[in-house]
């Protein structure tokens, strides 16, 4: 109890002395997009028997010169990043972190420049405590040092995880220390904390105001897996909270519900256009976790589909919530700009076959957009444009089952 009572005292603190505002490093205006390994390819070390798959320098290179070369650069896709076990076993002589010099012989720094002459920016990996969460060594007690490493080598965003600390007042003290550090070495480094998830795990609510101010992203939730059960729970816990986490949300700070594992062996087609809607009307990083080498032609379209990236990219920011569950339907809302919306039907029923919905825009709350006479325009799973109409106009269509539809609504202009 006393722990718990100190923690609160922190935050109570922090707030007195630190203003209510976003990570003030210009960065993040719209939710970052781009490629992560971990969900895909996580610890695999072995290079001697599964050269093409282990996590080295050549793997990275592979994923930028695809990333610069099939599109997904032009449509936002520009960080290309390093999760855990990049590392070697110690730090060197200086206390300064190093790369396997097996797996990485080039070094950070030069796998940066070459991630940079593609055009894209490179993000890598650390965290908070002692150890990573797969062993190797952690920031603490080395943050400036390890920020001013990052930036020597010409990292563009750090995903900074919480595993092996002693107590929370240490994480969320360690999650400001390296934020700080961050901005002092006056490199623009994107910084994506976990602070959150591992608060909620610690048996207490975040302050996401504290949080807002010193990260760029955050995660809230478990990691994601290759399954539709995991998409769910991931979905479902984001709508349990967003009366706490939604708030939190806009240009420069974004709830992460992690990596988008389209591509991979888990979705079927349906689930997949479920996951990419429901991030994109969330307002999430869009950050893919999958082999680009070898993805399916679908999987690529769905996550090239430009009309729900500018969903995703919206300038206004603003994180969409679920404003219905009845019946087995999940109905999902999103403010964009320009007085438009963006609306996700989600049919949560796992048997039988696709099922009918009808809906009167007015009871969407889309009056902004429909005073006189909207377009409504269907974005997945396919493209229709389903013409002008009025807020009495009823909406009927059918849903797959586990699947979505996502509409745009925009006002009609002559």
């Amino acid at each position: 109890m006393f722990k718990k009572i100190a923690y609160i005292f922190s935050f109570l603190l922090m707030i007195i002395t630190k203003p209510a505002d976003a990570l003030n490093n210009g960065l993040a205006l719209t939710p970052t997009m781009g490629w992560l390994h971990w969900e895909r390819f996580m610890c695999n070390t072995d290079c001697t028997n599964d050269p093409k798959n282990c996590i080295s320098e050549q793997l990275y290179m592979q994923m930028a010169d695809i990333m610069a070369s099939e599109g997904w650069k032009e449509l936002g896709y520009d960080y290309v990043c390093i999760d855990d076990c990049w590392l070697a076993s110690d730090r060197d002589s200086q206390k300064r972190l190093q790369p396997d010099p097996k797996r990485f012989p080039s070094g950070i720094k030069k796998l940066a420049d070459y991630v940079h002459s593609k055009g894209l920016k490179l993000g890598i990996y650390e965290d908070v405590g002692h150890k990573t969460c797969a062993g190797y060594p952690g920031s603490l007690g080395y943050y400036d040092i390890d920020a001013k490493t990052f930036a020597e080598w010409g990292i563009d965003l750090l995903k900074f995880d919480g595993c092996n600390f002693d107590n929370l007042d240490q994480l969320v003290k360690g999650y400001i220390d390296m934020s700080n550090a961050l901005n002092k070495t006056g490199r623009d480094i994107v910084y994506a904390c976990e602070w959150p998830l591992y608060t909620w795990d610690g048996g207490l609510q975040p302050n996401y105001t504290a949080v807002r101010h010193y990260c760029n992203s955050w995660r809230n939730f478990a990691d994601i897996y290759d399954s539709w059960s995991s998409i769910k729970s991931t979905i479902d816990w984001a709508a349990d909270h967003q009366e706490i986490i939604v708030p939190a949300a806009g240009p420069g700070g974004w709830n992460d519900p992690d990596m988008l594992v389209i591509g991979n062996f888990g979705l079927s087609r349906n689930q997949a256009v479920t996951q990419m809607a429901i991030w994109a009307i969330m307002a999430s990083p869009l950050i893919m976790s999958n082999d680009l080498r070898n993805i399916d032609g679908y999987s690529k379209s769905l996550l090239q589909n430009k009309y729900v990236i500018a969903v995703n990219q919206d300038a206004l920011g603003a994180q969409g919530q679920r404003i219905s569950k009845s019946n087995n339907f999940d109905i999902w809302k999103r403010e964009l700009s320009g007085n438009s919306f963006a609306l996700v039907f989600l049919n949560r029923e796992e048997i039988g076959g696709p099922r009918s919905i009808a809906v009167i825009l007015n009871d969407l709350g889309v009056d902004s957009s429909c005073k006189m006479s909207c377009v409504v325009t269907q974005i997945l799973p396919t493209y229709e444009q389903w013409g002008r109409k009025n807020l009495t106009a009823v909406l009927q269509f059918t849903v797959n089952p586990t699947g979505s539809v996502m509409l745009r609504v925009e006002p009609f202009s002559n």
